[in-house]
């Protein structure tokens, strides 16, 4: 029996997946579940795993080629049997009749814009760079295959022509990477339609500094990793989460979906923007087990491995920027999650204790939160509650 190799939608909105590399060749044996090749979405690039055992045939995925969702790019097959004919226009044909009636409008720049597609072979991502970038498609030759318009030749006819004239400056024009599109399509997008609001507490972090200082070593010793201020707010932030359910949901359109586990998000920064891998079930981990989980998850991000579980069904997001030594700022929250918790760095400051002044080393915590699944009663009793949980940092993990 052939099972097909369809491009997936691993993300919501989702219409194309560039196809980076098959990880096998043609008539090689497959296992069900290993990974057979690897895409970028406008999230991260991922490896897809095979559907099946079996020989992989009939590939007609090309590397570097922008695949529509659903479209077939290779099968699966026993051995000895051969692929089952593929009907080209049955599967463009659909996709191509969607997106003329979906993008028809009554004026005429879309009409215009409509016949210029159907004149010239453009990619999806291309269409919408040209778009965003100003650029004439129909003045267009591409370099794709069969004269396909890639997001190449759009870049390079936004190209800025620089003048001879010496006195006249010139500006560069950047475009942004797939990841730092959707970036900005999500944060606007968050920005614009979630009622954010903030409350910042600044805490004693001696405690933390020194249960850090007490795991570090017998942790290092056992799992060979070194543990960060990030696990161990993910272990504790993860634990207080559980007493407030509010601050651990997701808004929908049903209502406020509320979760009793803690998938926690951490914030990762990578060559061209931001991701936020998935720790799932933090809030019954060990720190020493965050802390492998969270390295492997940044490796794969730096190295552009990610899989959909690494950045799935996260219910609540920590961002630490206190290694670039950020005091405080505030974080936009990623929906349909209700909040998300920024952290500054860890700085001696003169307070006072008993009336007397001190130097201790302080942290300010922003809660970002959607005013619509918590409000700022609510934000205020989770921050005293992990206050005190970073106060007692063994206790709480106890």
């Amino acid at each position: 029996m052939a099972f097909s190799v369809v491009m997936p939608a691993l993300e919501m909105a989702q219409e194309t997946g560039k196809l980076i590399a098959w990880l096998k060749k043609e008539g090689d044996r497959v296992t069900k579940g290993e990974p057979l090749l690897e895409i970028e979405t406008d999230k991260a690039v991922m490896e897809v795993e095979a559907p099946a055992d079996g020989v992989l045939a009939g590939i007609t995925g090309s590397v570097g080629a922008d695949i529509p969702v659903g479209q077939t790019i290779a099968w699966i097959v026993s051995p000895g049997e051969k692929p089952p004919a593929e009907n080209k226009s049955a599967a463009t044909a659909p996709a191509a009749r969607g997106k003329t009636e979906s993008h028809a409008a009554p004026v005429a720049a879309a009409a215009a814009e409509s016949q210029a597609v159907q004149s010239a072979r453009i990619s999806p991502k291309a269409r919408r760079l040209a778009k965003e970038l100003g650029v004439d498609i129909a003045s267009l030759r591409g370099s794709g295959p069969g004269g396909e318009i890639l997001a190449s030749d759009v870049q390079a006819a936004a190209a800025p022509v620089v003048s001879g004239s010496p006195t006249r400056k010139s500006a560069s024009l950047e475009a942004p990477s797939t990841l730092g599109r959707l970036m900005a399509e999500r944060t606007t997008q968050s920005w614009t339609t979630v009622p954010h609001f903030f409350v910042t507490r600044e805490i004693d972090a001696i405690a933390l500094n020194e249960y850090r200082e007490k795991l570090a070593a017998e942790i290092e010793r056992t799992h060979k990793i070194r543990i960060t201020h990030t696990d161990l707010l993910v272990a504790i932030t993860s634990r207080v989460l559980l007493k407030h359910p509010r601050l651990n949901s997701s808004w929908t359109a049903e209502g406020i979906r509320l979760h009793d586990y803690v998938n926690m998000g951490v914030a990762i920064a990578v060559n061209d923007g931001v991701v936020a891998a998935v720790i799932p079930n933090a809030h019954a981990a060990s720190v020493a087990e965050i802390a492998t989980q969270r390295r492997d998850v940044a490796d794969r991000a730096r190295a552009g491995k990610l899989r959909p579980a690494d950045i799935a069904d996260a219910t609540f997001t920590i961002s630490n920027l206190g290694m670039y030594h950020v005091d405080q700022f505030s974080a936009i929250i990623t929906p349909p999650q209700a909040a998300i918790l920024a952290v500054g760095s860890i700085v001696d400051r003169v307070v006072a204790i008993g009336g007397e002044p001190v130097v201790r080393p302080m942290m300010a915590l922003t809660l970002s939160c959607d005013h619509r699944a918590a409000d700022g009663a609510r934000a205020a009793l989770f921050l005293n509650d992990l206050a005190q949980a970073i106060h007692e940092p063994e206790k709480s993990l106890a």
